[in-house]
């Protein structure tokens, strides 16, 4: 205890040292503080309900009624006696909406993450992965005992050399990237990715956890926006963010689902989605697929909020996205601004090392539909206040 005691310490001293913030919801994009009660109502801007669908009424509605229809659980795995028609309905939709033969749910976006890359490749094998995926990707490519390689981040050059001098003719290759960083708000090329893809014939992963009811038409993605969903081998995706419900997906050929079904041991061994999960998750992509004015509303709102950072003389790459980075630099940086944000109303979280590079610690505000011109006008404002004083 005393080495665990350390190293707490440690922790604390750097500023890097992670607290859970109980919060009460108060719907339309505003929290309390359970433990600060004075804080008064906050708006959150670290939620990823980019599309404020956890509250829209018709799935709220469809839930309800699944709950009350098939009960709490689902009280086995699926491969037991958990598999409820819903599963197969929502894989139907998912696959649509990925423009890809077939589909397999996951319990979430980790689950899906560290299943599916040991179950494609393994001792032998390589995976050439972008620095700055998502910790669940690296926690998957570990766990598979392939060699990693590490490409700097949408460093395609560095992408192409590493192929070049590593890519065997016997293994199986895996490129994994993300189309929507998570911390940066930055976009993959995604169509240089394919093509290299194609030139050294390995297994594309994409994952579109930040972009599913974000991008393209039907909001299938920036997959669906770049037209390439035929030549991406793996389309992963959450329902936890921009769809306002909960659990995960992984999208491609019938023969790549069946294959995962029987392999993923993240799948195999985990009690499936409750059913009012699942009915969300079919009401949210019956929405994103046929309102397209909620995706365009959320773009004219990361605009708005944008230009007033920018015209108030911020020099500082915001990013593509919905998701919007304020550097600052040292963690304790950071989390001072957090507090003197949340003192004036404003929910952003520190984000420091390890999710971010040493140096690197940031606010990070996740743009949301729940957003008016308003407040999103008052915070960029008190961002440029504590940034230049």
């Amino acid at each position: 205890m005393d080495r665990l005691t350390n190293w707490l310490n440690e922790q604390s001293s750097s500023g890097s040292l992670r607290r859970l913030v109980p919060i009460i919801r108060l719907g339309g994009g505003r929290i309390t503080l359970v433990e600060q009660p004075e804080a008064g109502i906050l708006w959150d801007f670290s939620s990823n309900d980019y599309l404020a669908l956890s509250e829209h009424p018709d799935i709220v509605k469809k839930s309800r009624e699944c709950l009350e229809k098939f009960g709490a659980g689902a009280g086995a795995a699926r491969l037991m006696s958990g598999d409820l028609e819903l599963n197969h309905q929502l894989e139907k939709r998912v696959a649509e909406l990925k423009g890809q033969e077939a589909a397999l749910v996951f319990g979430s976006g980790y689950m899906a993450n560290t299943g599916v890359i040991p179950a494609l490749v393994g001792r032998g094998d390589r995976i050439f992965s972008d620095r700055l995926n998502h910790a669940s990707i690296y926690d998957g490519c570990l766990l598979s005992g392939a060699k990693l390689m590490r490409f700097h981040h949408n460093d395609l050059n560095h992408l192409e050399d590493l192929l070049r001098k590593n890519r065997g003719k016997k293994e199986n290759c895996l490129i994994v990237a993300e189309s929507i960083y998570s911390m940066d708000g930055d976009r993959c090329p995604l169509k240089e990715l394919v093509y290299l893809k194609k030139r050294f014939s390995c297994l594309l992963m994409v994952d579109e956890a930040h972009a599913t009811g974000v991008y393209g038409e039907k909001g299938g993605g920036i997959i669906e926006e770049e037209g390439v969903s035929a030549d991406v081998d793996i389309a992963m995706g959450t329902f936890g963010k921009a769809l306002g419900s909960y659990g995960a997906y992984v999208a491609g050929a019938k023969a790549m689902i069946q294959y995962l079904t029987n392999r993923a041991r993240s799948f195999i061994y985990s009690t499936a989605l409750p059913p009012a999960v699942l009915a969300a998750s079919l009401a949210a992509i019956n929405i994103i697929q046929t309102d397209p004015e909620i995706r365009r509303d959320l773009q004219d709102k990361v605009t708005f909020f944008k230009n007033c950072l920018l015209e108030g003389g911020l020099k500082m790459d915001l990013g593509p996205s919905q998701i919007v980075p304020i550097k600052v630099g040292e963690s304790g940086k950071a989390l001072h601004n957090a507090g003197e944000l949340r003192r004036q109303g404003i929910f952003a979280t520190a984000i420091r090392p390890p999710t971010v590079p040493r140096g690197s610690a940031r606010l990070r505000f996740s743009i949301t539909r729940h957003h008016n011109r308003e407040i999103l006008s008052k915070a960029a404002g008190l961002v440029l206040d504590i940034l230049n004083p």
